[in-house]
């Protein structure tokens, strides 16, 4: 199922963020190789998972991490203006435009990885709709381009720098329920029951997080 919980909450799904922190190191530290810090726990974490962000993350029938992404509005620190901005080709800072970061997938999820990809691109969508958003914007190894691509919700690319393996680019992905119903399609997650997991996680009246 997706779950949508800020940071602050993943103290109550201790084997979620277990997952979740160690997949991250696995995709990003290992696999793809980044510049990134691993603790003594074997979580990647950087200073943006210490702003209380939100993550959508998809929770395997056993607890466990599936795939995830960090989602932060550009009004604050995020990283596409602290280290791409140059990149993006100036700051961008607007209350309609999020980022989203940290795309992961666990890397024992097989022949689900499609299916997930869209499961989690799908929380974005419903994030920026609930929200009443125009945009997410996120810095990405051009790598996983296919993955949009294949779920057709490709990016419009604002920049892009460096060759190879240290290539990145900036790009804008832009909400609509066209692209919902679509990402919907892709993930074999009926619309209803995609409303139902974000109702609970967010009032339908202000899209601000439910009192406990």
């Amino acid at each position: 199922m997706l779950c949508y919980l800020y940071a602050d909450e993943l103290n109550n799904y201790p084997k979620l963020q277990d997952s979740m922190f160690k997949d991250r190191a696995t995709q990003f530290g290992e696999r793809l190789r980044w510049d990134v810090s691993i603790d003594k726990n074997g979580y990647e974490k950087d200073e943006y998972d210490a702003l209380n962000p939100m993550y959508a993350i998809w929770r395997r029938a056993n607890g466990q991490h599936g795939g995830s992404m960090r989602i932060l509005p550009t009004t604050g620190m995020c990283m596409v203006n602290d280290h791409f901005s140059d990149v993006a080709g100036g700051t961008i800072c607007s209350p309609l435009i999020w980022e989203s970061t940290r795309f992961c997938l666990s890397p024992d999820v097989g022949n689900q990885a499609e299916r997930i990809s869209a499961a989690i691109m799908l929380a974005g969508c419903e994030v920026g709709l609930r929200f009443h958003l125009s945009h997410a914007v996120g810095v990405f190894d051009p790598r996983i381009t296919r993955i949009y691509s294949a779920l057709g919700w490709s990016p419009e690319i604002i920049g892009q720098s460096g060759s190879g393996r240290e290539k990145v680019q900036v790009g804008l992905w832009e909400f609509s329920q066209d692209i919902r119903i679509q990402l919907c399609q892709k993930s074999r997650i009926a619309p209803d029951l995609s409303s139902l997991w974000i109702n609970q996680a967010f009032s339908v009246e202000t899209g601000q997080e439910q009192s406990a």
